[in-house]
């Protein structure tokens, strides 16, 4: 079953490349241009004509701004879909791009200086590093998993049951999100970031009289993230609880089961290029109740969000699969795949609103249901921030 499991997630990864490989255009400079303004009018108060982009190059002129406020645009620019150099200076006209630069640098010149002669190039995300602890961190090092169906956000979707006997029409809700409470920098020129999850995970019955709420999850947990540069990875200690709704319940005399348990896991990611992310890695159940559910899981995946957008730089293409196998169903595959649009604006570049067709099929994740098999199409609106 293992085999089989990481052959068909391999087989969806190759499948995307190829396509991304031929479809894919890097981000053109008008669009960089937008989420630039954005940025410099919103966090420092620096309208156009301050800036320039050519071919990926974004150069500011940043007048009597601090070195710290230079260096604050240079990491905030720097990581910009499409964005390979970041060129913070005092002034003079745009020249053109430096050949040979490395993809991801960043250049930062103090405003108190003439340009020099010779470009000083330093490594991507340099400013950054520079730092030391951050406390209330801006965004988070590792990004959600978008088609793991137990990733904390806020979340809406209609689920159609497909040969279900006591379900048709369900609806879906999440409230949660991933704060980041901690940051600094980590071994290899990386940073780390310690964060706070939670959620709360509903499911109704929408064909009955008062919408019934069927199950609830709670889940808290507190990751420990590192990214350096395309490689990032997130290990966490989480609890989840489950309960049946007290309407269900009376209308079913189901017997109910306490399923409650606290875990850890460990998820690596690489961003691919061209849009294409992979992620795996593994979890284990400390404690669990009842006291004889298997421990091990594992967990695969592959995302695509196009380094283009349409409709005039508002719909952004993204899809992802999610392949989940556990001890418990005797690693047999739980399937998520999801794919539709994501809506962007220039005016809020770290909010990520999806709207989404999905398909599920496999162990139950619901947790009062965990030892049923459920297999469900629908469409659902997914907001990250």
């Amino acid at each position: 079953m293992m085999l089989r499991s990481m052959v068909g997630a391999l087989s969806c990864a190759a499948a995307l490349w190829a396509f991304v490989a031929q479809a894919a255009p890097e981000p053109d400079d008008d669009y960089i241009a937008g989420y630039v303004a954005a940025v410099l009018e919103r966090e420092f108060q620096i309208g156009e004509p301050a800036f320039d982009v050519n071919s990926g190059v974004v150069t500011v002129y940043a007048g009597t701004l601090s070195d710290v406020q230079q260096d604050k645009i240079a990491a905030i620019l720097a990581g910009v879909r499409g964005v390979r150099v970041v060129r913070v200076t005092d002034g003079g006209p745009p020249g053109a791009a430096p050949a040979g630069e490395p993809e991801g640098t960043v250049e930062s010149v103090p405003d108190s200086a003439p340009p020099p002669a010779k470009d000083t190039i330093v490594v991507a995300d340099e400013a950054s590093k520079r730092k030391g602890l951050e406390v209330l961190p801006r965004g988070n090092l590792f990004d959600p998993l978008i088609a793991d169906p137990r990733w904390a956000h806020f979340s809406a979707a209609y689920q159609y049951f497909i040969d279900d006997d006591e379900i048709s029409s369900a609806g879906s809700v999440s409230f949660g999100e991933t704060f980041g409470l901690l940051r600094g920098p980590a071994p290899f020129g990386g940073r780390w970031q310690l964060d706070f999850q939670a959620a709360v995970f509903g499911l109704f019955d929408l064909e009955a009289e008062s919408k019934d709420l069927i199950n609830a999850d709670y889940w808290v947990g507190l990751p420990l993230s590192y990214r350096n540069g395309d490689f990032s990875a997130m290990f966490r200690v989480f609890h989840q609880s489950s309960h049946l709704g007290d309407e269900f319940l009376l209308r079913n005399r189901v017997d109910r089961v306490n399923l409650s348990f606290e875990a850890a896991d460990l998820k690596l990611s690489y961003d691919v290029g061209y849009g294409l992310r992979v992620y795996g890695g593994g979890g284990v159940l400390l404690s669990r109740e009842p006291s004889d559910l298997d421990r091990l899981s594992t967990q695969l995946g592959v995302e695509y969000l196009a380094p283009f957008t349409l409709a005039d730089g508002l719909l952004r293409p993204v899809a992802a699969a999610d392949l989940q196998n556990r001890e418990e169903s005797d690693w047999d595959s739980d399937l998520s795949l999801r794919a539709g649009v994501q809506f962007e604006s220039r005016d809020a570049i770290t909010q990520r609103v999806q709207l989404m067709l999905e398909y599920f099929n496999g162990r139950n994740p619901n947790g009062q249901f965990y030892d049923r098999a459920l297999e469900y199409y629908g469409i659902g609106a997914h907001v990250y921030f």
